[in-house]
C-alpha cells in the first residue's frame, strides 16, 4: 500500500504527472546554475547556434527555430500579430484552442470560430468548406489540446489550409512538439509553436516557433503588431546567432544538456516511447470499466494524444478529490481544466516519464478509486 506524504512535501522524483509543467532530469536543472553571460558577444553566438541545431530535430525542419523568453502564450500572441491582419478562422474543440481564438479577438482581430464538443477533433472536410466560404488571413488550430488530450490530424487540415495561398496556418503544438509525431516542413505548417514545460521536459520560460517563409513574408508586410514578438526582429538576430531581447539564459543552458538527451533517445524513439504510455493510460481505463468502475478516456479512438489523457469520471466521484488523494500519497496528476474540473481528472505522461514509472502511478490511482 501507499504510504502518505505529510501535507506540503516535495513530490518525489518520478510521480509529478501534470501535464505541464512536467517533471525536469537533476541533470537539466542542474545546469541552469553555470555562470551567466553576455547575450551579445561570442559565447552567446556559440550557444544559440548548438541550440539551433537540435530544436531543428525536434521540428523536423531546415528553418530558424526562434527561441522566446516567454511562455507558450506569447508565441501564440505572436502567432496572430505576425500572421493576420484580417479575419482568422479559429478551429475550437477546448479550452486552449478557445485561448488561441480570444488572443486573436484580443489584437483586434475579426475571428470566426469553427467549434465542436470539446474532445471532439476537426473534420478536414468542414475546415474546408468553411475556408470555401470565406476569405481568411490565418487559421489557429491546436495539435494536441491540453484540456482534452484529443489530437487534431495537422497533416490532413495542413493541406486543406495549402489549397489557399493566402491563409497561413498558425499550429499550437505546445503538449504536441517533443511526444507527438511533428513534421513542420513535411507538413507545411506555416507557424508552429510549443512551450519549453511540457514534452521536452525543461522548465518553464521559454517558447519555440519555426515560420515558413510564407509567414515570414506576412510578417513583414503586417504594422503595428508591436515590437517584443516582431518575427522579423527575431529572424534578423536569430541570423547573427542571437536573440532580439536579453534571453532567459539559465534556462538555454538547461536546453543545451537537453536537447543532447533528446538527441540520444531520437525523435522516433521519443514519440515512440510516448505512444507506449498513452496506451497503457487508455487501457487501464479500460481494464477499470471492466471492473465496474465507469472511467472513459474523453478524446476519441485513433485521435488520443500520445502525451495527455483525460479521464471522464462516473457520477459521484469528483476530480478534485482524487488529485488531493493523490497528492496524499506523494503523487501529481492535474485537474480536469476549466469546465472539467469537477468531472475530470488528466494524467500527463510526457516529458521524461518512463512506463515503469506510468504503471506505478496507476496502480496507485487504482487505490485511491477503490
Amino acid at each position: 500500500m501507499s504510504q502518505t506524504v505529510a501535507e506540503g512535501a516535495e513530490t518525489p522524483p518520478g510521480r509529478f504527472f501534470l501535464p505541464g509543467p512536467t517533471e525536469v532530469h537533476t541533470e537539466v536543472l542542474e545546469a541552469q546554475t553555470r555562470a551567466m553571460m553576455g547575450h551579445r558577444g561570442p559565447g552567446i553566438q556559440e550557444l544559440v547556434g548548438e541550440l539551433q541545431a537540435g530544436l531543428k530535430s525536434v521540428f523536423l525542419t531546415s528553418r530558424p527555430v526562434f527561441i522566446s523568453s516567454s511562455s507558450a502564450t506569447g508565441l501564440m500572441e505572436a502567432a496572430v500579430r505576425n500572421g493576420a491582419a484580417g479575419k482568422v478562422l479559429s478551429l475550437v474543440n477546448g479550452a486552449f484552442s478557445q485561448r488561441f481564438a480570444d488572443i486573436a479577438e484580443a489584437c483586434g482581430l475579426e475571428v470566426d470560430r469553427l467549434a465542436v464538443p470539446w474532445g471532439e477533433v476537426h473534420d478536414p472536410t468542414a475546415v474546408a468548406s468553411a475556408l470555401e466560404a470565406s476569405s481568411y488571413d490565418a487559421v489557429t488550430v491546436v495539435h494536441s489540446e491540453t484540456s482534452t488530450g484529443a489530437l487534431n490530424d495537422l497533416p490532413a487540415i495542413s493541406e486543406v489550409v495549402a489549397r489557399h495561398a493566402e491563409t497561413v496556418l498558425l499550429v499550437d503544438s505546445v503538449t504536441g512538439c517533443g511526444g507527438a509525431e511533428l513534421r513542420t516542413d513535411d507538413w507545411g505548417l506555416d507557424f508552429v509553436l510549443t512551450g519549453s514545460q511540457k514534452a521536452l521536459a525543461l522548465p518553464p520560460g521559454l517558447s519555440f516557433g519555426v515560420a515558413s517563409a510564407s509567414m515570414m513574408e506576412r510578417s513583414a508586410s503586417i504594422e503595428g503588431k508591436g515590437h517584443y514578438f516582431d518575427l522579423v526582429a527575431f529572424a534578423k538576430n536569430l541570423d547573427k546567432l542571437q536573440t532580439p531581447t536579453t534571453p532567459a539564459l539559465s534556462i538555454m543552458y538547461a536546453l543545451q544538456v537537453q536537447l543532447v538527451r533528446i538527441g540520444e533517445e531520437t525523435m522516433e524513439g521519443r514519440w515512440a516511447r510516448h505512444s507506449t504510455m498513452a496506451d497503457r493510460t487508455h487501457a487501464w481505463v479500460d481494464e477499470r470499466r471492466s471492473d465496474g468502475l465507469q472511467l472513459r478516456v474523453m478524446a476519441p479512438e485513433g485521435r488520443r494524444s500520445p502525451t495527455v489523457t483525460a479521464v471522464s469520471l462516473p457520477d459521484g466521484m469528483g476530480g478534485p478529490d482524487i488529485v488531493k488523494a493523490m497528492k496524499r500519497r506523494g503523487w501529481v496528476i492535474g485537474g480536469g481544466y476549466g469546465k472539467l474540473m469537477q468531472t475530470h481528472i488528466r494524467i500527463g505522461h510526457m516529458g521524461d516519464h518512463t512506463l515503469a514509472e506510468l504503471n506505478e502511478l496507476l496502480s496507485v490511482l487504482t487505490e485511491v478509486m477503490q
